[in-house]
């Protein structure tokens, strides 16, 4: 797959582009696409650290990412 434009595979999803950097360290046009991929994502900011809530917000919300972890069977990222 090297010498591949890994940003037209759309087909080829961030987990796979990411398996296969995992198993192809030597190939740094992967991995420039996966962190691309990976700074393209939203950023949803959960809380901040003044928030009163804090604790109470982390906590919900790496209860929901566990729960969506477990619904798709696969490990949380």
């Amino acid at each position: 797959m090297s010498q591949a434009n890994y940003a037209a595979m759309s087909d080829l999803s961030d987990q796979e582009l990411r398996q296969y950097f995992l198993r192809h360290r030597e190939d740094k046009a992967a991995l420039r696409a996966y962190l691309e991929r990976l700074g393209d994502r939203p950023c949803n900011i959960i809380t901040t650290v003044d928030d009163p809530d804090f604790d109470a917000k982390i906590h919900a919300a790496i209860l929901r990412q566990m729960q969506a972890a477990g619904d798709n069977g696969d490990a949380a990222i």
